[in-house]
C-alpha cells in the first residue's frame, strides 16, 4: 500500500447533523477530501451546503456527527482547527476603505506574523495585484476584489480553506479569474473544499464533486465517475450552439490584469468624478 492510499483525509466528516428549530437542515453527512485536492459541495439553494461550512470551520455546533480538519477533531479542539483553516464567505470582506495592501498588512498584523509588509508584498504578486497594491480597495473590480479576498484568507499559510460560493455575484469575466486563483491554491498543496449552485465551475474546478440535497450527500466522486451513473451516451449529430458566455468572452476575449486594473481606475475617475 503507498503512502499516499494511507495518508488521512485533509478533512473527514461522518454523520453531521444539523436543525434549526423544528427544521432539519443536514441529515447525516460524510465526506473525505484528500490533502491538497478539490472538492466541490455541489447543490441547490437550502441544501445545507453553507451550514456545512460554518460546523467545520467551527461557526456553528453540529446536533450530532463527528469531523476531523487536518488530523484535528473538531469537537475536542475548535480553537487548534481555527489555527488550521480560512474561510472566505460569500461576500467578499475586504476594508474598502483601505489600499489592497494595507489590507494585507493588517491581516498579517492581526495574526502577528514577522514582516507583514513582505508577506503583503508577496502576495500582491502571487495573485496578479502587484500594480493594484496601492489603490482602496473601493476601486477594485468585482474580480479583483474577491482576489484579494482569497489573499487576504491565505495569511499565515493555512493547510485548508473553505471557500463558500467564490463567484457569486461575479460577471463572466471575473469568475474566470478567481477560478484560475483557486487552481494555483491546490497547485501549492493547499487544501480547498469549494460550495458552489453552478455546475460549470465544479467541472472546470473540482477533482472530485460531492452532491449535497435536502441535507445528504446523495452521490460523489469525480466528474467522470459522476458521469457514468447514467446510461450509456447515443452518439447523435447535433449541432451545437454558442451559449451567452461564448459569445461574450468572444467579443471582450479572456480577462486580463491589463483589463481589471483600467476597470478600476475608471471606477476611481467616475467616484472622484462624483464628489
Amino acid at each position: 500500500m503507498t503512502a499516499q492510499a494511507t495518508r488521512e483525509p485533509a478533512i473527514r466528516v461522518r454523520g453531521i447533523e444539523k436543525s434549526f428549530q423544528d427544521l432539519p437542515v443536514l441529515r447525516g453527512v460524510d465526506l473525505d477530501v484528500e490533502a491538497g485536492s478539490i472538492v466541490a459541495l455541489l447543490g441547490s439553494n437550502g441544501a445545507g451546503k453553507t451550514t456545512l461550512v460554518r460546523i467545520l470551520s467551527t461557526l456553528s455546533r453540529p446536533d450530532a456527527g463527528t469531523a476531523t480538519v487536518n488530523g484535528i477533531d473538531m469537537g475536542a479542539n475548535p480553537g487548534r482547527v481555527r489555527e488550521s483553516i480560512s474561510l472566505t464567505g460569500q461576500f467578499a470582506a475586504v476594508d474598502e476603505v483601505l489600499t489592497g495592501r494595507e489590507n494585507l498588512v493588517l491581516i498579517a498584523r492581526l495574526r502577528h506574523l514577522r514582516n507583514p509588509g513582505a508577506i503583503a508584498d508577496d502576495l500582491l504578486a502571487r495573485f496578479s495585484l502587484t500594480d493594484a497594491g496601492g489603490r482602496r480597495a473601493a476601486t477594485y473590480s468585482g474580480g479583483m476584489r474577491r482576489r484579494l479576498d482569497i489573499a487576504m484568507s491565505l495569511i499565515g499559510d493555512p493547510p485548508v480553506i473553505f471557500l463558500d460560493e467564490p463567484t457569486t455575484g461575479l460577471d463572466p469575466q471575473a469568475r474566470i479569474e478567481v477560478w484560475q486563483t483557486v487552481k494555483k491554491l491546490a497547485d501549492g498543496g493547499t487544501t480547498v473544499l469549494l460550495t458552489t449552485q453552478y455546475l460549470d465551475e465544479a467541472e472546470q474546478l473540482a477533482d472530485r464533486i460531492a452532491i449535497l440535497h435536502r441535507g445528504t450527500i446523495i452521490s460523489s466522486g469525480t466528474l467522470d465517475e459522476l458521469k457514468r451513473l447514467l446510461p450509456a451516451v447515443e452518439v447523435t449529430y447535433v449541432e451545437k450552439q454558442p451559449s451567452l458566455e461564448d459569445v461574450f468572452l468572444a467579443l471582450v476575449g479572456e480577462p486580463s490584469e491589463t483589463d481589471t486594473a483600467d476597470s478600476s481606475d475608471r471606477s476611481a475617475t467616475t467616484q472622484k468624478g462624483s464628489r
